[in-house]
């Protein structure tokens, strides 16, 4: 069981392990709960789920959200939880975890991609027993060895108060850009969603057309069709990178784009 949308890297996994995923419905809070009572009325033996700064649409566990999913999920002690933290301190939302002692099997990942910077190529997971020697058979593949030196590099990091000031000045950074790009979007009635994370996902009429419209006008953006199971066209916006001053450009120039869409359509 995966969220729908899903992150691509998720999705491409599954494939290559020959398993079938079962879409989620998100929306700001986290996966559905009436999507997950249905999907688990079929046979599953997994659910991975992104707590805050899920990707593509920024979804992150609400407090309320967590005590319903939490209580769902106790009606199937035996089935895998998997929580993929991966902004970790950079996210913008706290973190709220599924995981509770009754759980069997669980793993809670969190990357340092995100936050100290992909070149590390650094997670750390947290498991009940059985599922953390697992891993540790499959790290001791010769291709699968992590270096020592990258990890001492992490942890002093961690342990820099300066580099604690940073990533806390890149988290509140990262939320005031896609804030701006919400209200700008919703200045000219465009529904969007990026409750946390890096990205805003904006449901749009076509896809290709979204795409190659602001293309012609200096943007790029990410197609939704990578990461949807079920669910309806859309678009990433990925807003690291987006000043809160281009906002409001962008959300003028994909108006201009979904309008004649829009139009068309109708007619």
């Amino acid at each position: 069981m995966v969220e729908d949308p899903c992150f691509t890297g998720i999705a491409d996994l599954l494939a290559t392990l020959a398993l079938t995923p079962a879409g989620v419905a998100v929306d700001e809070e986290g996966i559905l709960p009436a999507g997950l009572r249905r999907v688990l009325a079929r046979p599953a033996a997994a659910l991975i789920v992104t707590p805050r700064a899920q990707n593509p649409t920024g979804a992150a566990f609400s407090p309320s959200r967590q005590r319903t999913l939490r209580s769902i999920l106790r009606t199937r002690p035996n089935l895998l939880l998997i929580e993929d933290d991966h902004a970790g301190p950079v996210a913008g939302a706290p973190y709220a975890t599924l995981v509770e002692p009754s759980r069997l099997g669980w793993a809670v990942v969190r990357s340092v991609s995100k936050s100290l910077g992909p070149d590390l190529r650094l997670a750390v997971m947290s498991s009940d027993p059985i599922t953390a020697a697992r891993v540790q058979r499959r790290q001791t593949l010769g291709i699968r060895w992590v270096s020592h030196i990258l990890q001492q590099l992490a942890v002093a990091l961690w342990r820099d108060r300066s580099v604690a000031q940073l990533l806390a000045r890149a988290e509140k950074a990262y939320a005031a850009r896609r804030e701006a790009l919400l209200r700008a979007l919703a200045a000219h009635g465009i529904a969007a969603q990026g409750r946390s994370g890096l990205n805003v996902w904006v449901p749009v009429p076509d896809e290709a057309s979204a795409i190659q419209g602001l293309l012609q006008r200096g943007w790029g953006v990410q197609a939704g069709e990578r990461y949807r199971l079920a669910s309806p066209p859309a678009i990433r916006v990925t807003v690291a990178a987006l000043p809160p001053g281009d906002a409001a450009r962008f959300a003028k120039d994909l108006a201009s784009v979904m309008a004649p869409v829009g139009r068309s359509s109708a007619s």
